[in-house]
């Protein structure tokens, strides 16, 4: 069967498509992830597949088009339990350990390489930056990845230091016993309205897939999330170069404020400034001025100062 025919139309439109990724049933059921690939494909011998943040799924076309004009053929993958992958028997985001999500990586590196492409920049945003850095370290597919791109990695959760110490933990210790428990998260509504024009912000997407009051978390998850954190905090040996981008600073504000445009509304990056050098031995990582979490949403000069950034690095590390 042509590789072409596996492909369908996808949301975004008439330039992408999109190729359905069965995967094996887990504790909930029939599972899969979705590979979305930017049209035309197949015009460059490097790639990028692109693994997006927690509440979230791939929608941000500029990127996109931003790595093709730099001679990249663009993929991306929307997880298991997230935007084009979800099923409806499936509670949002519910995995139990991070590693269930190396099966959807496996899928997709293994369909980029049979395209054509012999460079595979893997790149990761938030959740999907912790993902991609444990999959670099350990996945099976890890000797394909060229170099990887973290935008804002969830290296550590944003909470206060008794939250950090004692709540966290014991919630994933909850999560061994009763993963599907429901734990409340005190993520505020107004990163979402900064982005999504229907507020604040200038982007369209699917607020079914990302809603401003994000998902509920159960404690499996918590314990999942947790699990990575740690190995963070140890630290990994991942071989290949890494280049970290984050805000310059966070948003301190309790309610709305214009601060949530020039800072980053989810994540310490202080965190992530501190922890990401841990990745490995070849990490490169710089502060965006005026950045937000997801830094390729941004305001415009901004936006540009990352783009700078992250191909002038590109070139200097990959040629």
């Amino acid at each position: 069967m042509p590789t072409a025919s596996l492909y369908q139309p996808d949301i975004l439109g008439a330039d992408y498509e999109q190729r359905i990724l069965p995967q094996p049933a887990d504790y909930e059921g029939a599972v899969q992830s979705t590979l979305v690939r930017r049209l035309p494909a197949k015009q460059y011998a490097q790639a990028v597949l692109y693994v997006h943040g927690f509440n979230d799924y791939f929608f941000q076309q500029e990127m996109a088009a931003r790595y093709q004009q730099h001679g990249y053929d663009f993929y991306a993958l929307d997880l298991r339990k997230y935007g084009r992958s979800l099923l409806p028997q499936q509670r949002p985001n519910n995995v139990r350990d991070l590693r269930e999500y190396y099966a959807d990586l496996d899928a997709a590196l293994t369909i980029v390489q049979a395209e054509g492409h012999a460079t595979i920049l893997l790149s990761g945003h938030s959740t999907g930056g912790l993902v991609a850095a444990l999959y670099a370290q350990d996945g099976r597919q890890r000797t394909a990845v060229t170099a990887l791109f973290l935008n804002s990695p969830f290296l550590a959760m944003h909470q206060s230091w008794f939250n950090k110490r004692v709540g966290v933990p014991l919630a994933a210790a909850l999560g061994w016993l009763v993963p599907g428990a429901k734990i409340p998260t005190n993520l505020s509504p107004e990163y979402g309205r900064s982005l999504h024009r229907e507020h604040h912000g200038e982007w369209d997407y699917q607020l079914a897939w990302k809603p401003n009051q994000v998902f509920p978390v159960t404690a499996g998850w918590l314990r999942a999330i947790h699990g990575g954190h740690q190995r963070i905090r140890r630290g990994l040996s991942i071989a290949q170069p890494v280049l970290v981008l984050h805000s310059d600073q966070t948003v301190r504000t309790g309610g709305w404020s214009d601060e949530y445009f020039r800072a980053d509304g989810v994540l310490n990056v202080r965190d992530i400034h501190t922890l990401a050098p841990r990745l490995g031995p070849r990490v490169t990582v710089k502060a965006i001025a005026g950045g937000m979490h997801d830094l390729v949403l941004s305001r415009p000069p901004v936006r540009e100062v990352v783009y700078r950034e992250l191909f002038a690095w590109l070139t200097t590390t990959l040629g």
